[in-house]
């Protein structure tokens, strides 16, 4: 037995001196087929993290090099099964939620921004919790590596402990793939905003492989890794980089999302989507500058060799000249950390904080409007109560070329929608109604509830409130533009506005408004029900009474006319059409003030707006029209009863329903009225110029048309007298057909047969000039005619042969 004593011992001490190296072995390997345990070098705790992750040690960068161009799970994690199945989990992600890919870097920058917020609160009882030096910068860095395809996203916020990552990065599949499809279907408040979860699954969209690489102050640095294959390993980090604290999520993106490597689209999501973070974002950009550089020895030796075969001063020059360094400048291309979020979030600071011209550098960078001018007017305030939401608005200074052209199929919105600073959508109708969509603006609300993507909103309660308050915060600030014009002011205040303000900057801002954003105020009374009245009193139109200038209801109001109990008005193709029109000659004779409506869309705006402030709209050109009591109309009624009566029957065949003595008529013969509840003369010209309109469609609305005629008239008088001389009289019914031609005409209505009225002006010529209605029209000679024919054609003939002619020369020629 003592023979193998000393040779045993010997064979022991070796195995133990080749152990070690075996071990290390075994590490490197990380992706070989032994389970054995091994003890790699930790990475040390509590260290700080290595100034902006740019220079580390020799071991670590060989080892984090490793762990970057990996695309398999570490063989020595703990590996985990997803609960659900994650074939249908990724088809409802990807396929389901998220038509939009560009929205994973929204995602990812949110929940950094979340766990930085949450480090800056518990700063506020223990300052200690930030460390110190780069771990205390509280900032989000974007990092991209073009050659390996490879999209850094690191934070130096809370962080995640082990039982963290696999809790967070498990939300879906732990909660179960039916149950989280039956919960978002039901109800849809699944408030995952600041968590990891279903957010953070949106970068499976442009990667197929995922690090996260997480530093707790409570625990060690560890690694998440996954290929949503079914399962995901989590591993103590020896491999990378120690973060201090804090996450770094790296993406191994697809082939086809290169497009996330470039600078540019980095710049321009994080633009779009988190411009107003609260914390600063970098991205590792490249740039060219301009570097002086010493001048090559090939170039200064060849000027040597030149100067040799100068002059003696020459060669005195050039000796001063080599005493000072020759140098050139250079394009050389380097990379920095660049700020992408400079544009700060002012409606988060109290309104009497903010100066006028940040509101306008603000509105420019949210409208991309970099115009001098203004905008007209802004509201920035803060909502409470069951919602709670922060918000400004703006009125810009011009409308846009194409706001009506599109207007009811245009899904955009220019109120854009934010939660927690990050941007959402802009795509939202609820927010504002269509006839507010020129307003410019955003709203913030920490409290809405969002489905599981963040980016399609529910159709939630909260939306209704929310919209609610912005229409009527929209509305009071279009208001106030015009409370505080000068020209908008009643006489009885124009003293004591001009007294109390010398600033002239205000005065016809709402005119100018108007004039831009009319026909939207318009298009609201026709839609907006519950907010008509408040809309009709930023209503503006130009009336007999106004010197032309705008004024509104109010103003109309406080000038009528003692007994007055309607609000007359005339709708037509302009204010001076209008200003001759027959139907306002006894309006204007008493006195009486009438609107004009020149916008086609006023049509539809007077079938909506039927009273205002309990007085009754009565457009003049239609019956119902009553300018107070006249004693003598019963006596005119009856003794035009035989005129009416038969003018009535002469005119069956051209559909008109009555003939009456008309109370509205001074100089004119008679006019042409509507039923109240049919469509006017300018309605009807509206409908038949649509493109699709529908001639038999359009014979149900047509209002019943009624002559009426002027009592006092001569015409009108020696009409009745000839009627009742011979009621059969041709040359009285031709007279009576003209003058309801003319009447048409001049109440703004198309006649049907042009050519019959033509013909009917034409004979009445003939009679004024006593020719006979027979006299015939002097025929052309027809043989004068021919042989001019005849001349016409050899001419032609002529020309034709000359032009062939040239045309042979010319062939020949070639």
């Amino acid at each position: 037995m003592r023979k193998w004593t000393v040779p045993s011992a010997l064979l022991l001490l070796c195995l133990l001196c080749v152990l070690p190296d075996q071990g290390r072995k075994i590490h490197a390997n990380a992706e070989g087929d032994s389970e054995e345990l091994v003890n790699p070098p930790k990475v040390e705790e509590k260290i700080g993290a290595v100034p902006n992750g740019l220079s580390t040690d020799s071991d670590v960068a060989m080892r984090e090099a490793e762990s970057i161009s990996r695309k398999t799970l570490r063989a020595n994690a703990e590996k985990f099964q997803f609960q659900a199945e994650v074939s249908r989990l990724m088809d409802i992600i990807i396929n389901s939620l998220y038509s939009n890919k560009d929205i994973f870097l929204r995602e990812l920058i949110s929940n950094a921004s979340d766990a930085l917020d949450k480090i800056r609160f518990l700063s506020l009882t223990d300052k200690e919790v930030l460390g110190e030096g780069d771990t205390a910068k509280l900032d989000i860095q974007i990092k991209l590596d073009k050659a390996k395809k490879i999209l850094s996203i690191r934070d130096r916020g809370i962080g995640m402990t082990k039982d963290d990552l696999i809790k967070n990065l498990g939300t879906i599949a732990k909660s179960g793939t039916s149950a989280f499809v039956e919960k978002m279907q039901s109800s849809g408040d699944l408030n995952l905003i600041g968590q990891f979860g279903v957010g953070f699954y949106s970068v499976y969209l442009v990667a197929d492989y995922v690090e996260v690489i997480s530093k707790h102050n409570d625990d060690k640095q560890y690694v998440w890794e996954s290929k949503a294959d079914g399962a995901f390993a989590i591993s103590e980090d020896v491999w990378n980089e120690p973060l201090g604290r804090g996450t770094e999520i790296r993406l191994h993106l697809r082939e086809e999302a290169g497009e996330y490597l470039e600078e540019a689209k980095l710049k321009e999501l994080v633009k779009r989507y988190s411009e107003f973070i609260n914390f600063p974002i970098y991205l590792w950009a490249s740039k060219e500058v301009d570097v002086e550089v010493s001048a090559d020895e090939d170039e200064s030796t060849d000027e040597e060799e030149t100067s040799e075969s100068s002059s003696s001063e020459e060669e005195v020059e050039d000796d001063d000249a080599e005493k000072k360094p020759k140098t050139k400048t250079v394009k050389e291309t380097t990379s920095d950390w660049e700020l992408l979020n400079d544009v700060k979030a002012i409606w988060l600071r109290n309104p009497k904080e903010v100066t006028e011209e940040e509101y306008t550098k603000f509105y420019q960078s949210l409208a991309k409007d970099f115009s001098e001018e203004k905008p007209l007017a802004w509201s920035h305030f803060t909502a409470e109560g069951d919602v709670e939401f922060k918000a400004v608005l703006f009125v810009p200074p011009k409308a846009p070329q194409d706001l009506y052209e599109s207007y009811y199929n245009t899904k955009k919105s220019n109120l854009k929608l934010y939660v927690r600073r990050v941007f959402i959508s802009d795509e939202f109708d609820e927010l504002l109604p269509k006839y507010l969509n020129f307003l410019k603006g955003l709203v913030d609300s920490d409290t809405l509830p969002l489905n599981v993507s963040r980016e399609m909103l529910q159709q939630h309660s909260s939306l209704k409130t929310i919209k609610k308050k912005l229409i009527r915060k929209a509305l009071d600030m279009i208001r106030k533009i015009a409370e505080e014009d000068p020209d908008e002011s009643n006489d009885k205040d124009k003293k004591e506005v001009e007294q109390s303000s010398d600033d002239d900057e205000k005065k016809g801002q709402y005119a100018k408004f108007w004039n831009e954003f009319g026909k939207s105020i318009k298009l609201g009374i026709i839609e907006d029900a519950s907010n008509r009245n408040r809309l009709a009193k930023l209503l503006r139109f130009e009336s007999t009474k106004s010197g032309g200038k705008l004024a509104s209801l109010d103003q109309y109001i406080s000038r009528m006319k003692p007994g007055q109990k309607d609000i007359f008005y005339i709708t037509g193709n302009s204010k001076e059409q209008l200003e001759k029109s027959p139907f306002l000659e006894r309006l204007t004779k008493k006195n009486y003030e009438v609107i004009f409506f020149t916008d086609p869309v006023d049509e539809y705006l007077m079938q909506y707006l039927m009273d205002y402030e309990d007085k009754k709209f009565q457009n003049v050109s239609k019956e119902g029209l009553k300018l107070g009591k006249d004693s003598k109309n019963k006596d005119l009624k009856e003794s035009f009863k035989d005129l009416t009566k038969w003018w009535k029957s002469a005119l069956a065949s051209d559909n008109v329903d009555d003939v009456k003595i008309s109370s509205r008529l001074a100089d004119t013969p008679c006019v042409v009225v509507t039923s109240k509840y049919g469509w006017s003369a300018n309605m009807e010209r509206i409908m038949s110029s649509q493109t699709l309109s529908d001639a038999n469609k359009q014979a149900y609305m047509r209002g019943k048309r009624v002559l009426e005629i002027n009592p006092r008239h001569p015409i009108i008088k020696e009409l009745r007298e000839r009627v009742v001389k011979d009621s059969e009289d041709e040359t009285v019914k031709k007279t009576a057909q003209l003058m309801y031609q003319t009447a048409l005409m001049e109440s703004g209505f198309m006649l049907s047969d042009p050519k019959d009225f033509a013909s009917n002006i034409y004979n009445s010529v003939k009679s004024s000039l006593a020719i006979s209605p027979d006299a015939a029209v002097e025929e052309e000679d027809e043989v004068e005619e021919t042989e001019a024919e005849s001349k016409e054609e050899a001419s032609t003939s002529k020309v034709d042969d000359t032009a062939a002619e040239a045309d042979d020369d010319v062939k020949d020629e070639l």
